[in-house]
């Protein structure tokens, strides 16, 4: 694909990485502005389930006075 993309791209050497870059951070731009505020809501990130103890009410890895 990075071949392809490269033999597709006019110019010289130092304009294709340019150019590479440019569409690398247009890329970059769309997911974080677009898909991903998009597929947040759709994602389970706030389904947790955290499994208390019963007996001990102190954090994990303090001792029980």
């Amino acid at each position: 694909m990075y071949g392809w993309l490269w033999g597709h791209l006019p110019g010289s050497r130092a304009v294709k990485s340019l150019e590479a870059l440019a569409l690398f951070a247009v890329v970059v731009l769309v997911l974080f502005l677009w898909v991903f505020p998009w597929i947040e809501p759709r994602l389970p990130l706030n389904d947790v389930t955290v499994d208390q103890p019963a007996s001990s009410t102190s954090a994990p890895g303090v001792p029980s006075p």
